[in-house]
């Protein structure tokens, strides 16, 4: 083991960011023995300099202007936890690789909406760029796609990869609550934001998705082309119809190629309570990695925190003490694929829909009916009353059928003057 030290200059002292300094406090020598070398942190940034963050900033160089790292004498590798797909937080990686210096990133909207770019400039000049800390937190899962699965043919990615949609779906199972009711818990808990928009809109499984799929089918991150669909609508009585039918309801993150075609998706799913993922419960993060010839790999864990994420950080700084980083996305970058987008609307699949009807005579006729004439048939079927007698709920599930099918029956229901709101729709999880 070498007594030369890896210097860590670190932008972004927030949660994250003070974890990284504790953990590489806490295991410093344990750390030391695995990466060959000692790694400390030299340099820090961050917004507010006053601000008492619980660590010991003593004899650390403070910069206001994070990008001032890139070139800082003291610094060998720039760890960025800023966030933001723009912001002060891609000038610092332009600059940083641009220098041939390691770029360590745990900001999954830079790598989706900047990764071809910043893959190219860390290639040109021999410079890792690191970003497993990205997506699903301290689950290894991009080494697992990158190293352990690298000589397979993957089929599909998919899972879940947002704690906080995790967590309020399960409670609202669990205690049979409504969703603004645990919305409001997951924010007194600390495991919603304020605005949690991006969270329960699902922008931010559609970022860690979009990175996924880059890694598993060899093409740059197409953000743009993951049709993304949050959680908002999803109402108790879905938990509850789902769980009469064997299913969970669960925010899924899907990539999958056929026929030289990317698909991408981000949508609430019916998952069977006999699969992997249906046992994945609270804030936990899942991955389910299909491919050929290796079958079906599975890794599960905690996909966000202090902890998992720092774990992630300071893995790949281990790797590049190490010297032991390859090719951000697992090939050189003009080897990366240009996928055309899948269209969904020939996708076929079994679906769920939730109605809400007049009780009356000839409803359910009618119903039936609108999906008849477009060639979807139904596997079952759920009539609820409400509590005003007025009123009932309908639930169904389909045979498989085509995307294109369903939504034409779909806004022949909406037209109907028996269903009162928008019909509510979601797939099935048949993998």
């Amino acid at each position: 083991m070498t007594k030369t030290a890896l210097r860590i200059g670190l932008a972004g002292l927030g949660t994250v960011g003070a974890g990284v300094i504790r953990l590489l406090a806490a295991n410093q020598a344990l750390i030391a023995r695995r990466a060959g070398r000692p790694i400390i942190v030299t340099a820090i940034s961050a917004r507010d300099r006053s601000r008492d963050r619980g660590i010991d900033m003593a004899g650390l160089t403070w910069l206001d202007d994070a990008t001032e790292l890139a070139a800082h004498p003291d610094v060998d590798v720039v760890v960025e936890l800023i966030g933001g797909s723009d912001g002060p937080a891609l000038p610092l990686a332009r600059r940083t690789l641009g220098a041939a210096k390691p770029f360590v990133t745990a900001n999954k909207a830079l790598i989706a909406h900047h990764g071809r770019e910043l893959a190219a400039l860390a290639e040109a000049n021999g410079a890792p760029l690191a970003f497993e800390a990205a997506v699903a937190g301290g689950i290894p899962v991009l080494k697992a796609l990158g190293e352990g699965a690298a000589a397979n043919r993957i089929v599909s990615v998919y899972g879940l990869l947002n704690g906080t949609c995790n967590y309020i779906l399960s409670r609202m199972e669990s205690d049979g609550l409504d969703f603004g009711t645990v919305l409001a818990d997951a924010q007194a808990a600390g495991f919603a934001e304020a605005d949690p928009s991006f969270d329960i809109d699902g922008i931010d499984t559609a970022h860690k998705l979009a990175i996924l799929a880059g890694l598993a089918f060899g093409a740059a991150p197409d953000f743009a082309g993951v049709a993304t669909v949050g959680i908002r609508a999803i109402d108790k009585a879905d938990i509850e119809q789902a769980a009469a039918l064997g299913f969970r309801i669960k925010l899924v993150g899907l990539a999958e190629t056929a026929d030289g075609e990317l698909f991408q998706r981000v949508h609430p799913a019916l998952v069977a309570q006999d699969h992997p993922l249906a046992a994945t419960n609270g804030a936990l993060n899942a991955v389910v990695i299909e491919a050929v010839p290796v079958g079906r790999l599975f890794l599960q864990g905690r996909g966000a925190g202090e902890g998992p994420t720092a774990s992630a950080v300071v893995a790949d700084l281990i790797d590049i003490a190490q010297r032991r980083t390859g090719l951000p996305f697992g090939m050189p970058v003009a080897e990366l694929a240009s996928l055309p987008r899948a269209d969904s609307a020939t996708r076929e699949g079994r679906y769920y829909l939730r109605l809400s009807v007049a009780d009356r005579p000839g409803v359910l006729a009618e119903l039936t009916a609108a999906l008849r004439d477009h060639g979807v048939s139904i596997e079952s079927l759920i009539q609820r009353p409400h509590a005003d007698s007025s009123a009932a709920t309908v639930v169904m599930v389909t045979h498989t059928t085509t995307e294109a099918a369903l939504q034409a029956s779909l806004e022949a229901m909406a037209a109907s003057p028996s269903v009162s709101g928008r019909p509510v729709m979601m797939h099935i999880l048949d993998l």
